[in-house]
């Protein structure tokens, strides 16, 4: 059986591909505006969010960018503006019509605060809304995963935000991205098989914990969060790998499966040792998954490529227990 979700993962390399043509200069204009303000304000809800943690937590490591993170609502009623203040708004999402996203950018330029909505819906309402609108081009997604979604999103958040940071491998990353298309196009026949059998392997369990460091945090999130409790309608829970001994290490039992996603980052020396704890002394079910056996590439970059085996194992999962991966039960259906 073959869903609507496989077209749209190979589907992603060309996205890539369409995305940078149209808005690099866009994205580059966008860039100068970033680093000349005082505060960045990333914001997303689901899938969207992930991509705003991932590139904050790129950047905390090797930058004195200012970058917070909001989910929607939380923006709206949880953080103080104000009028005119030096600092810039950019929101993520698919649809363009996310209520809690749009609300928050509503607010921001109530404000008067520069503002940049990603959106893969050239005609919605955030990109309508927004000062400084970016089209990623990977038309209308209808698998809930949005695999073109979250590739594109990251991309944009990368060329927007590295080039204003400072950090002195941003020619290396920007080069690694431009050909993250054909890196994807490989990771998308090569990883496939072992990610199937994987998941038939792990198709009875009921919950995953999901781990990640730095940069992979992010993916971690959106790993649980939307790609195993939305698309394989898993129990899923995220955690920073530092954060394993504080609580998780309780329930890391014997065949309890943890997946961990290790990039070699100074960080994940705090990975390595939870693994070595969970996998070793609790004979915990440790699936891991580490950057050097799929590319050699700046870590920083890691959840371009994790994302694409994690896609083919949740893809599998979810039709060795009669899922579609890319349906839904109630999302969309509450509104509030």
């Amino acid at each position: 059986m073959r869903y609507k979700m496989y077209d749209e993962m190979m589907e992603q390399p060309e996205a890539l591909r369409r995305t940078f043509a149209s808005e690099s200069e866009n994205m580059a204009n966008i860039s100068k505006i970033a680093g000349s303000v005082e505060t960045i304000y990333l914001i997303g809800c689901g899938s969207s969010i992930s991509t705003c943690y991932s590139v904050r937590d790129a950047l905390a490591s090797v930058s004195d960018l200012r970058i917070e993170v909001f989910t929607g609502y939380e923006f709206v009623y949880n953080k103080k503006l104000n009028d005119g203040e030096n600092s810039l708004f950019i929101a993520t999402s698919q649809s363009g019509e996310t209520a809690d996203t749009l609300t928050a950018l509503k607010r921001a330029n109530e404000f008067n605060i520069d503002t940049v909505s990603i959106s893969n819906e050239p005609e919605s309402s955030m990109i309508k809304e927004a000062k400084y609108p970016i089209v990623t081009l990977g038309n209308t997604e209808t698998a809930i995963l949005g695999t073109k979604t979250y590739i594109t999103q990251l991309a944009c958040l990368y060329q927007i935000l590295f080039p204003a940071s400072g950090y002195e491998k941003t020619d290396e990353i920007m080069e690694q991205l431009a050909n993250m298309p054909d890196l994807v196009q490989e990771l998308l026949e090569s990883t496939e098989e072992d990610n199937k059998n994987l998941a038939e392997e792990l198709k009875d369990e009921e919950g995953f914990y999901c781990l990640g460091s730095g940069v992979n945090y992010g993916l971690a999130y959106k790993l649980a969060m939307t790609m195993l409790m939305e698309g394989a309608i898993k129990h899923a829970c995220p955690l920073y790998s530092a954060e394993y001994r504080h609580g998780l290490i309780e329930r890391a039992e014997e065949g309890v499966p943890l997946i961990f996603l290790d990039a070699d980052l100074e960080s994940d020396e705090l990975t390595k040792r939870a693994i070595a704890n969970a996998r070793d002394e609790l004979k915990a079910n440790c699936i891991i998954y580490n950057l050097r056996d799929y590319a050699d590439i700046n870590p920083l970059l890691a959840p371009f490529v994790f994302v694409v085996p994690l896609e083919w194992f949740v893809y599998y999962l979810a039709h060795f227990n009669g899922e579609d991966p890319g349906s839904t039960r109630h999302i969309g259906k509450v509104r509030y």
